[in-house]
């Protein structure tokens, strides 16, 4: 068998894109250099690995055994090419660290941004790239291997990553600072009001329906927004109460346009989780950065 690092770079492009011509465009390669290459590879394996539906090329269950492995191949070669200082400055000692995380909102906006003020005071050379987007995006961003861990404010429930606990985050419930105030809402009143939540697939939509619906059981008015910052100025504007990272927060309750809510629910908070792709090493920088211990993964 002589498979090269070609066709499984082919490979695994085909799978994202769909068909020879997209992947071509996204490898710089022509569509019949790609459609050859992909031939190539699948005839030294025992079956194909994809199913042709029209011009789509769909991945069938052998393709999916392969792809995360594949995926982890090519990231390997690349951790392997910068640890040779391929590409680098020769004497520089090494190529300058590069850290690529995902990150939910909350966490991504709020809780990464000082430790990675801190990495870089101390490594001005550092290079940290902070992908944000809700947790379904983060936890496709660790399948593909384009981060080194993912950072969630939700559980993960995708199978074959590593996920360990990292913090949990205390939430509170606000509203508009010049709402009328009057005695502390009771439950039902709760239930009753208008809230403001995130989009499914949210980490922070799937934390607040963990937290609130085992005493509220239902929300009676609802109102989707697509950000975290989106439902603090709307709950500032007086639109609905929200159930935000007391972090998250903390900016406009000091400005005074947000108050923080007393209700009879007892202290609330969610699990912030780490997330892992298994063929990903993890820096030990990045796991400095995140207080995780250095063999955190060890037996994940």
């Amino acid at each position: 068998m002589h498979i090269t690092l070609r066709q499984w770079q082919v490979f695994v492009g085909v799978a994202d894109a769909g068909t020879t011509a997209a992947a071509g465009e996204q490898l710089a390669l022509s569509q019949s250099a790609t459609s050859a290459a992909l031939n190539e590879l699948e005839t030294q394996l025992p079956a194909p690995l994809f199913d042709r539906i029209g011009r789509r090329l769909v991945l069938n269950a052998q393709g999916r055994a392969l792809l995360g492995p594949a995926r982890a191949l090519l990231v390997g070669a690349t951790e392997l090419e910068a640890m040779a200082g391929i590409g680098g400055e020769a004497g520089a000692g090494g190529p300058p660290l590069h850290l690529r995380i995902g990150a939910s909102t909350t966490i991504g906006n709020y809780l990464l941004p000082a430790r990675v003020a801190s990495l870089l005071a101390g490594n001005p050379l550092a290079q940290v790239d902070l992908r944000i987007g809700n947790s379904a995006d983060v936890v496709a961003a660790v399948q593909r291997l384009e981060v080194d861990l993912g950072l969630i404010e939700g559980p993960c429930h995708d199978s074959g990553l590593q996920v360990l606990p990292w913090q949990r985050d205390a939430l509170v419930i606000v509203a508009a600072a010049g709402a009328p105030q009057g005695p502390a809402p009771d439950l039902a009143a709760l239930a009753a009001a208008r809230w403001l939540l995130r989009e499914p697939g949210s980490g922070t939509r799937e934390a607040v329906e963990q937290a609130l619906l085992p005493h509220l059981h239902h929300f009676g008015r609802s109102m989707q927004l697509g950000s975290t910052e989106a439902i603090k100025q709307a709950a500032a504007a007086g639109l609905g109460v929200a159930c935000l990272s007391r972090h998250a927060v903390a900016d406009l309750v000091a400005l005074g346009t947000l108050r923080i809510l007393d209700t009879p629910l007892p202290p609330l908070s969610r699990q912030l989780w780490v997330v892992r792709h298994p063929g990903k090493q993890v820096p030990p920088a990045l796991a400095a950065l995140l207080a995780l211990p250095p063999d955190a993964f060890a037996h994940a």
